[in-house]
């Protein structure tokens, strides 16, 4: 128990840094809300190595924590909201066994795009904002698509090595 622990703490330490370093690079296209979601490879990368709770708990706290540190109550909102939706359809579609983590992340960056869009919508009580949704689907796709293919590849290294 004491070792799982530890490697939590790691992989919460891991994805704090990869919260910052994110936070850091500019990445801009015009519409906001667009980022790489290196915090991603973490959570796939616990998902498929170490199990669900673990690789949940840990995406919620750095979220928590990230918001604090790096943005502000509403980044916070935005971000539980897509984390939460991209890790719950991460989870259900590695659960059935058939498709690659390529396809797993990438339905996560579509997911969370959209679960941050939607919670968007409703907090400023303005619908028009959803005709972002088509820009946001294409980003969390490639970026789930390049997030897909470093964790698959970490995992191909590292196996359950945990």
């Amino acid at each position: 128990m004491k070792i799982k622990t530890a490697y939590l703490g790691m992989y919460l330490a891991l994805a704090l840094i990869c919260s910052y370093v994110e936070s850091l690079i500019p990445f801009y296209f015009g519409v906001p809300g667009i980022k790489l979601g290196l915090t991603n490879v973490v959570v796939v990368l616990l998902l498929y190595t170490l199990g669900t709770k673990e690789a949940f708990l840990v995406s919620v706290i750095r979220i928590i924590l990230a918001g604090f540190l790096f943005g502000n109550p509403f980044s916070i909102l935005y971000s539980l909201s897509g984390g939460i939706l991209s890790f719950l359809s991460m989870y259900l579609l590695k659960g059935g066994g058939k498709l690659k983590v390529v396809t797993v992340s990438v339905a996560g960056g579509v997911m969370h795009n959209m679960g941050q869009l939607v919670t968007a919508a409703l907090v400023v009580e303005n619908y028009h904002i959803l005709y972002y949704l088509p820009v946001l689907l294409i980003a969390g796709f490639v970026t789930g698509f390049f997030i897909g293919i470093v964790s698959q590849e970490i995992i191909l290294r590292i196996g359950n090595r945990v």
